[in-house]
């Protein structure tokens, strides 16, 4: 079994799904008292959402590639971003590090097309819904993607961080948030995105008829199948 090197912290909350789910995925493979073999390198996320409002993505970049070379050196045999909005750096991460990343939108992309998806809503932050990094790697699946209006974005992305990221869960939000899931639908969108970690502890697929996509779930399932691999 190869190990997981976790870069988390981005929020805890989510990164508590990741080891959740990743053990859930080995177990449920090799059954017994299997667990799956993980480096967890938590990052203070206030650091980081500081570099994120202040556009200061070369001082992120090199916070979490200094995390991630830690978590080679312990030992990783890859490493798992457990964040979207992150991957905004990637490549400047990857750059810096000599075993590879498991980039989230990539697994996401895959799993759109085993469903046959075409046309995809997304929800995330801000940097996330409106940026290339993250919605080209789907677009170059041959997936449109359409992204919520100016407001809805607003509103979406001060829940998660607001919200969210700090575990706070109200009906409220879940309202505005299964509002925004219907308006995509009615847009042509087959399916949607959670692009956020945090989104899914809100929304759940029993709350809608609209196909979710929780990236938490993609991204920890094919983490632990990963570790698996010969």
């Amino acid at each position: 079994m190869k190990t997981i090197g976790l870069l988390g912290g981005m929020s805890w909350e989510s990164s508590a799904d990741y080891y959740r789910l990743i053990n859930e995925t080995i177990k449920t493979k090799l059954g017994g008292l299997h667990s799956a073999k993980c480096i967890l390198f938590s990052v203070d996320f206030q650091e980081i959402e500081a570099c994120q409002f202040s556009n200061q993505w070369d001082k992120s970049a090199d916070l979490l590639a200094q995390a991630c070379l830690s978590l080679e050196k312990a030992g990783a045999d890859y490493i798992v971003i457990c964040t979207n909005t992150m991957h905004k750096v990637a490549n400047e991460i990857q750059a810096r590090i000599s075993i590879p990343i498991l980039h989230i939108a990539k697994v996401t992309a895959t799993e759109l097309k085993q469903h046959t998806i075409k046309r995809v809503g997304l929800l995330g932050t801000k940097f996330t819904m409106e940026e290339d990094f993250y919605k080209q790697i789907i677009q170059d699946h041959d997936i449109d993607v359409i992204i919520p209006n100016s407001s809805e974005r607003e509103r979406i992305s001060s829940i998660i961080y607001e919200e969210l990221c700090l575990g706070q869960i109200t009906p409220q939000s879940k309202k505005f948030y299964l509002d925004v899931i219907h308006n995509l639908h009615q847009q042509g969108a087959q399916g949607i995105i959670l692009g956020c970690t945090e989104i899914g502890m809100l929304i759940k697929q029993v709350d809608t008829t609209v196909p979710l996509f929780d990236t938490t779930k993609i991204h920890a399932v094919q983490a632990a199948l990963a570790s698996l691999e010969k």
